[in-house]
């Protein structure tokens, strides 16, 4: 590798804008269903369960396309299925657009959408751009790992007045074009693959769990645990603000502020995690995270809601970055597609499993405070994990 291509070097930062534009684009995927919601449902005649549905096959085709890309991005380099993904994609918004039934709308979601379209833009780039930086990592990894949050401020509007303006069929055609148009340019540009050479970060220390399988688990359950916990104020915020008296466009507006203070989060949580390493920067967040989800309870005024969603918004978004910073700090580089996108993987799938769940309890007791205090159950559990990485990482430096 010449110096201009080293890592940290201006070739990196030039491939994380590019990164952070393809996770922005691709990122339409995610948001697309959830728009286009209430014209399905009355344009196939279904409920409201059933114009969901296939918003939840795109997120688990995103889950569990997110480790296939991962693989393969590993084996082949991220070029590979960026490529895939994008014409993937396209095909996918087309085969919507043209669908004849609602079957055949929900599997072009979930299959050529979710799983082999925008699942490549989050886990596996995430880990490719890690492998570009080593003194700026933590902050490289939380800017591309911004780009979904980007992409449900920036696409939602475009899309809405699209299909006000010309139709949702015409505006998914619209969408398959310019995703390809655009994304297999930039695409080219990710061609280069960075060396595997093992240079170890400037805040990780060897444990005698680094590499271990029971690690790699561990690191899923904490992701799953810090989701089931995200995911309460993020899926049913417009609920709980309809449910008050607020209307739902209150609970639209403060998820919007989540999602924007979100962003903030994650370019100041990278900067912090150059200093202090992944593990100190995923107790932080979870220690905040915790504390929002605890102000929700007392604090139901619609001006405390608004500020209590913007701190929810400032403390969480700097989680899941985490979680590649230190897969990359006990993991061998060349393993780095496929572990980041298990774990990042259980991190959606703790949010749909938390959704779901907050859903049931609050179907059971009437009320949004048992939901919360659920969240913050399994945000203690990921806070426990996250310190316990700490202490054995303490103790192997008192004995070194």
């Amino acid at each position: 590798m010449t110096t201009a291509h080293l890592p940290d070097s201006r070739y990196a930062w030039m491939r994380l804008v590019i990164s952070l534009a393809l996770a922005t684009i691709s990122g339409i995927g995610l948001w697309a269903s959830v728009v286009v919601l209430p014209t399905i449902q009355t344009e196939f005649g279904i409920d409201r369960s059933g114009a969901s549905l296939p918003y939840t096959a795109t997120m688990i085709g995103f889950a569990v396309g997110g480790i296939v890309m991962g693989r393969m991005a590993d084996r082949f380099g991220i070029m590979v299925p960026m490529f895939l993904g994008t014409i993937m994609l396209g095909l996918g918004f087309l085969i919507a657009a043209l669908s004849t039934s609602y079957w055949m709308f929900v599997v072009a979601q979930a299959v050529f959408i979710g799983l082999f379209g925008c699942a490549t833009s989050f886990g596996p780039l995430v880990a490719d751009i890690s492998l570009w930086f080593q003194k700026r990592r933590g902050i490289a990894v939380a800017i591309v790992a911004s780009g979904n949050y980007l992409a449900g401020a920036v696409w939602p509007p475009i899309l809405t007045w699209g299909i006000q303006n010309h139709g949702w069929r015409n505006s998914y055609m619209a969408l398959g074009i310019l995703t390809v148009v655009i994304m297999l340019p930039l695409s080219l540009f990710l061609r280069r693959r960075a060396s595997l050479e093992e240079r170890p970060s400037p805040t990780s220390t060897d444990t005698s769990l680094a590499g271990t399988p029971f690690l790699q688990a561990l690191l899923m359950v904490a992701g799953l645990a810090c989701c089931v916990a995200m995911s309460m104020p993020q899926v049913h915020i417009v609920a709980y603000c309809g449910d008050l008296g607020y209307g739902t466009a209150r609970g639209a507006e403060m998820l919007s502020l989540m999602l924007g203070f979100g962003v903030v989060s994650r370019v100041m949580f990278g900067f912090l995690a150059d200093r202090i390493g992944g593990i100190g920067t995923l107790i932080i967040g979870s220690f905040l995270q915790c504390l929002a989800l605890l102000f929700y309870i007392p604090f139901d005024g619609l001006i405390s809601l608004y500020i209590v969603s913007a701190f929810f918004g400032l403390a969480q978004g700097g989680i899941v970055p985490s979680y590649a910073l230190i897969v990359r700090d006990y993991f061998p580089a060349r393993e780095a597609g496929t572990r980041i996108s298990l774990v990042l993987t259980s991190t959606v799938l703790g949010m749909a499993l938390g959704g779901w769940l907050s859903g049931e309890i609050f179907d059971y007791t009437g009320s949004y405070s048992a939901a919360f205090l659920h969240g913050i159950v399994w945000n203690l559990l990921n806070m426990a994990i996250a310190f316990w990485l700490l202490m054995g990482r303490r103790n192997k430096l008192s004995l070194a």
